[in-house]
């Protein structure tokens, strides 16, 4: 069974699929679930790390550190690193793709706010 953080993941690339942007996804699911959208975006990037199996690294129980085990966890830590590097990119492609889309939308409807504003300021005058 899916977590709701994956059930996001899943949502928001089924839309995107479908032509849709992201932030568009997360502003729609925010809505239709009532949820603020920090949250709903918090949710995706959740679910695609348990999509893609990252998990928090596990602590190995040992009696003593042999200089063969500090090796070991030197290596694992260091692998870890490059994965984190990869998942880094890939949210900043993310918040880019985003940010960018954002940026289309309040372009496209600045004319339409700054002529209700002017609107507005005439009938104050």
């Amino acid at each position: 069974m899916a977590t709701k953080a994956e059930s996001i993941f899943d949502r928001v690339n089924t839309m995107v699929e479908g032509g849709m942007s992201q932030a568009e996804a997360f502003k729609q699911i925010a809505e239709e679930e009532a949820r603020p959208l920090d949250s709903v975006r918090g949710s995706f990037y959740t679910g695609r790390k348990q999509r893609e199996g990252e998990h928090a690294p596990r602590r190995t129980r040992r009696r003593e550190t042999t200089p063969e085990a500090a090796l070991e966890d030197a290596r694992a830590s260091l692998e870890r690193s490059i994965h984190a590097i990869d998942a880094e990119i890939e949210a900043a492609d993310g918040r880019a793709r985003e940010a960018s889309a954002e940026a289309k939308e309040l372009k496209a409807s600045a004319e339409e706010r700054k002529q209700a504003i002017k609107t507005r300021l005439e009938a104050l005058a």
